[in-house]
């Protein structure tokens, strides 16, 4: 094989049979269950990094279903969002874990973009009037979120316009081949042709339980503020760097 072939193709690993496509990557009839609340903010300060900063102590967590997800196939994913202000003063989300149970987004979202990623098993489910998603590392159950089934609709535009206006802030790191940081980077990347079926709001509650490999617990659940429950299609756009700890 060829120095030029090599170049050519070298997307991702492993090199003879790459663990996702190339891209867009694109969703459709992505489902998301939004719980946000607010927690301890000297917790978010330890966590959250510079040039983010903080105004308000607030988590989404989300819980997530995508059944149609191209290069990605059919999963579910669960994770904590930070809400942040960014370099230029406009408000962000910092993604600082997510937990779903298929390899190639977890491949592609890390090595990609630097999503958090790791191994578990999500769910998100109707029981009888309640929306339900759990959060489960191994055997044991690490988060519950639990909303009213369509309570009450939200504005589509409103709810889509922030989808697609509220840039994701991911930190990405990849090693050297002797375990000293290569690339360690603040990615921004954004959702494009965001299509929204659906969007409710309903009462909810979190649980957040002790999880050594999975702490998200962490992030105390000290007060419930909101809850969303949204359908839509969308375009998962690659990302920029917007910042390179290696070159301060």
């Amino acid at each position: 094989m060829k120095i030029a072939d090599i170049r050519a193709n070298a997307y991702s690993m492993p090199f003879a049979s790459p663990a996702y496509p190339t891209g867009p990557y694109h969703f459709v009839n992505r489902e998301f269950f939004i719980i946000t609340y607010r927690t301890d903010m000297d917790a978010l300060r330890a966590i959250v990094p510079e040039p983010l900063t903080i105004k308000d102590p607030f988590v989404s967590f989300e819980f997530i279903r995508m059944p149609d997800s191209s290069g990605f196939g059919d999963y579910t994913e669960s994770g904590q969002v930070i809400s942040v202000i960014d370099q230029e003063g406009k408000p962000a989300n910092y993604t600082h874990m997510m937990y779903l149970d298929d390899h190639a987004p977890i491949a592609g979202g890390r090595e990609l973009w630097g999503f958090p990623k790791k191994l578990a098993s999500p769910h998100l489910s109707i029981a009888s009037d309640t929306l339900l998603g759990t959060l489960d590392y191994g055997p044991v159950r690490v988060a519950t979120g639990t909303m009213g089934f369509k309570y009450k609709a939200l504005d589509l535009a409103a709810e889509q316009a922030k989808m697609a206006q509220t840039p994701g802030y991911l930190l990405k790191i990849i090693p050297h081949v002797d375990g000293t940081p290569r690339v360690c980077e603040l990615v921004r990347y954004f959702s494009q042709n965001v299509k929204l079926h659906g969007a409710w709001t309903g009462p909810a509650r979190l649980q957040l339980f002790q999880h050594a490999l999975a702490p998200v617990a962490d992030l105390p659940v000290l007060e419930v503020i909101s809850a969303k429950h949204l359908m839509c299609d969308l375009t998962l756009a690659l990302g920029e760097v917007a910042f390179d700890y290696l070159k301060v």
